[in-house]
């Protein structure tokens, strides 16, 4: 085969643009209980990349029961009535008393909680505001909690994968879904559909109350322990005024510690049934025979016949900007959020043609704020369209001798500069390019493509996603200038400005260097870093994150890099010692 270099590259992908979706040979089936089936025939490896996705997420929730969907992520591994414990009779017992308990302890919490809005108590969850029989129960149930941890085959879910050569098991939730994914050998295709189907058919919520604790854990772990984490979460719920995006995907924390078996069980009841989810297969496997082995497996799961409940809440028009100060130990920044389309919109296609000319190290961001004004140490734009609605997003890093102001004042002249002149034919051209050339590169890996297939499905349907590079290529110039001038307007904006609280720099400048959302992550992770004692598994980490070095998009790269350098040192600490 020639070597196309330069233009030519360019030229045959816009060339080739059309024939993406041909390049993705989807074989679509629907089972008879409503299940769909996305399937990809790739013969090149001895394995399948496997996903199904629910078609519910944080947006589905309603108040009261936040977090309910991202618990749920975690209660799916917990096994089911064939796997996960020794004595299932008593572990359903076990459960069932549980429920009963709970029922008490929130009766008691009702009563707290009233004593906590009348000013009688500081904090209904402190320990020491309980009453005697609200501790008595307490302690009923962290017996229960330990003799069913006595029945559990811990991690026999993933155990049995491991064993059959499964790679990868894993789990992700978002606002609009929920979505399991591994890699099986061909030849376990078998095992993954009655693995997969069992924990939808016979699932048992074992340890729920105690994972209620465990999400509880992860929220303190990334939300509130981060120098940002709940500033971020404050300002998306200003951002969306009535929308279910306004609350966030781990849930509000006085929902999750209430959470019941009861209602985990109406929610899986409503919205994990077989006619609100898609699997997604993509690898070495026949489609005859895997629609054969899913219909036999996932087939016996009966469908819900009310169908899910419509998302119905439309969010308001904003009418004026909305604007956050707040005070973090992090680098001043400033977040520019405006209201924009949802991914399935007209519009989207231009925005995201936008995006990519403000972004990267030849963007105009960059040229202007970072290497022209030196105003900012970083910045970056992006289009964020979700199935209910979007944000066009800013955030822009100041540097040392700058507000966080003088950057979203620099962001506004640039936003300015497009809605009065437009772009370039060579920015647009240098858009699309990019765009054709990632449609291509997401294609190569079988995981990539199941996983964004699931989520397509999920969101506007899988055909608008092999639809993408024909969209694309359609934006015109003057649809970029229209979309600027439409959408990025001040009464749609939602402004959050952080500033350093004390005015104290960090110690560690290359620290202060990384976005400012990340900072908090960072510090977090090596903070745990720092209890591992062992050297070989400080540089089995070094390794994870040196595979995901070449991975991630070009602006996380300096924060792997970062957290890369800082395992070695602690490397080198411990082998000198």
């Amino acid at each position: 085969m020639p070597i196309i270099g330069g233009r030519g590259i360019a030229a045959a992908l816009i060339a080739a643009a059309p024939l993406l979706a041909q390049t993705v040979p989807v074989k679509e089936h629907t089972l008879s209980n409503g299940m769909r089936l996305l399937l990809v025939e790739r013969h090149d490896k001895p394995t399948v990349a496997t996903a199904w996705i629910v078609r519910a997420g944080s947006a589905n929730e309603r108040p009261g029961m936040t977090g309910v969907a991202h618990l749920f992520e975690h209660m799916m591994f917990k096994g089911s009535k064939t796997i996960g414990t020794t004595n299932i009779q008593r572990d359903l017992a076990i459960n069932a008393e549980q429920d009963k308990i709970q029922a008490e302890i929130r009766k008691e919490e009702s009563i707290l909680r009233q004593k906590e809005l009348n000013g009688e108590i500081a904090d209904m969850r402190d320990a020491k505001a309980r009453s005697p029989r609200h501790q008595q129960l307490v302690e009923q149930m962290e017996k229960l909690v330990k003799e069913q941890q006595e029945l559990l085959v811990k991690d026999e879910f993933s155990k049995i994968y491991t064993q059959a050569g499964g790679t990868g098991l894993n789990a992700f939730t978002y606002q609009d879904a929920t979505c399991y994914h591994q890699t099986v050998p061909a030849n376990r295709l078998e095992l993954w559909a009655w693995m997969e189907s069992d924990r939808l058919y016979q699932p048992v919520f074992r340890e729920f109350y105690k994972e209620r604790d465990v999400v509880g854990e992860e929220r303190r772990m990334r939300t509130d322990s981060t120098p940002t984490g709940k500033f971020e979460e404050t300002f998306e719920a200003m951002v969306w005024m009535a929308h279910p995006y306004h609350w966030p995907v781990i849930g509000w924390p006085s929902d999750v510690s209430s959470l019941t078996r009861e209602q985990a069980n109406e929610f899986f009841a409503t919205y994990y049934a077989p006619n609100n989810l898609t699997a997604v297969l993509v690898g070495d496997f026949k489609s005859s025979e895997a629609i054969a082995l899913c219909e036999r497996y996932f087939g016996r799961i009966p469908a819900n016949p009310k169908g899910v409940p419509e998302i119905i809440t439309l969010e308001p028009k904003q009418l004026a900007e909305k604007r956050m100060m707040a005070e973090a130990e992090t680098t001043p920044s400033a977040q520019i959020v405006y209201k924009a389309v949802s991914a399935g919109h007209k519009d989207a296609p231009a925005l995201d043609v936008l995006s990519s000319v403000l972004n990267g190290r030849s963007g105009r961001l960059q040229k202007s704020l970072v290497e022209g004004q030196k105003v900012a140490t970083r910045v970056r734009a992006s289009m964020q369209g979700m199935k209910y609605g979007g944000t066009f997003v800013f955030h822009g890093t100041a540097s040392a001798d700058q507000k966080p102001e003088a950057v979203e004042q620099a962001i506004y002249r640039e936003i300015e500069k497009i809605q009065k002149e437009g772009i370039t034919e060579q920015e647009l051209q240098k858009a699309k390019n990019q765009a054709q050339a990632d449609s291509f590169r997401r294609l190569e890996d079988n995981m990539g493509l199941t996983i964004q297939l699931a989520i397509a499905d999920a969101t506007t349907g899988y055909q608008a996603f092999l639809d993408e590079p024909q969209k694309t290529e359609a934006v015109t110039r003057e649809d970029v200038q229209r979309v600027a001038k439409d959408y990025l307007v001040k009464e749609t904006r939602s402004v959050a400005i952080y500033t350093r609280k004390g005015g104290a720099a960090p110690t560690d400048p290359e620290l202060a260097a990384l976005p400012a959302e990340a900072q908090g992550m960072v510090k977090a992770q090596l903070g745990r870093l720092e209890q591992v004692k062992d050297p070989a598994q400080l540089k089995a980490i070094v390794g994870q994150l040196e595979g995901q070095a070449g991975q991630v998009p070009a602006e996380a790269k300096p924060v792997i890099d970062y957290m890369i350098k800082k395992v070695r040192e602690r490397i080198a600490k411990l082998e000198a010692k």
